[in-house]
């Protein structure tokens, strides 16, 4: 009996979150709660859809108080902003690191060649299921929630276009490419590469990495065609005109 109770005890005391001496979760144990808090409120989402996600069922399921989600969140529009900022940081952690690969590489490598490596990169992680579901359930929820739009737009669009501005920018100082405005440039890229990809995906069809990679290099080389001319054409204006060699 004695022993039975001391095990009780032992497993009670190891499911207890570690609290300071003020009665309050110490600083680390906040920190992992939310975490797991997160992590479960991203695969309810996913799984359910978030009409179908409650804030009950998300706090049963991390095995944390319903008022501690309530204060920590506010409400579930809020719990949804939390896991939508922590995605769009997931989603691009692949372009900067890819960006500043690019960044390191010789100079001598082909613009396409690092544009088309870029490219990949935002294929995989813009087209794949759970940025597709997210980009769905954000879209569904924009009308109601004008914040939760503003948020993808900030901290998804508007970071991933000033990243690949850098990146052009860096490309123009070599001089390998010549663009008015790189932040233009960057949203047309961005959209010609995998716009039309990830609108197809969120539009429930199936993804299918060779041809995507085939519609992505087409789309690099009219965009370098673009660049590529408008080179060739401030080259002709800084000529000037030609003047024509008399007939004989």
């Amino acid at each position: 009996m004695g022993l039975t109770a001391t095990r009780t005890r032992s497993a009670a005391q190891r499911r207890e979150v570690p609290k300071s001496r003020g009665g309050r979760p110490t600083k680390t144990a906040a920190i992992e709660r939310d975490q797991r808090l997160i992590e479960v409120a991203t695969r309810l989402f996913l799984d359910r859809g978030f009409d179908a996600t409650s804030l009950d069922a998300v706090a049963e399921a991390a095995r944390v108080s319903k008022p501690t989600v309530y204060s920590r969140y506010g409400d579930k529009r809020g719990l949804f902003a939390a896991v939508l900022r922590r995605e769009i940081e997931r989603w691009l952690a692949p372009l900067s690191a890819a960006a500043e690969t690019q960044l390191s590489s010789a100079s001598d490598i082909p613009v396409e060649q690092r544009l088309v490596e870029i490219g990949r990169e935002m294929l995989t992680f813009t087209c794949g299921p759970d940025a597709v579901a997210f980009s769905r359930m954000m879209t569904s929820q924009a009308i109601n929630f004008p914040d939760v739009a503003k948020l993808g737009k900030e901290e998804g669009w508007l970071k991933a276009v000033s990243t690949t501005a850098r990146f052009f920018d860096h490309l123009v100082a070599q001089g390998a490419l010549d663009l008015e405005d790189t932040t233009i440039a960057a949203e047309v890229f961005l959209d010609v590469v995998v716009g039309h990809t990830h609108r197809m995906a969120t539009f429930g069809m199936a993804l299918e990495m060779k041809p995507a990679e085939k519609r992505m290099r087409a789309a690099i080389k009219l965009f370098l065609a673009g660049a590529l001319g408008r080179a060739a054409r401030v080259q002709d204006a800084a000529k000037g005109p030609q003047r024509r060699r008399p007939s004989r």
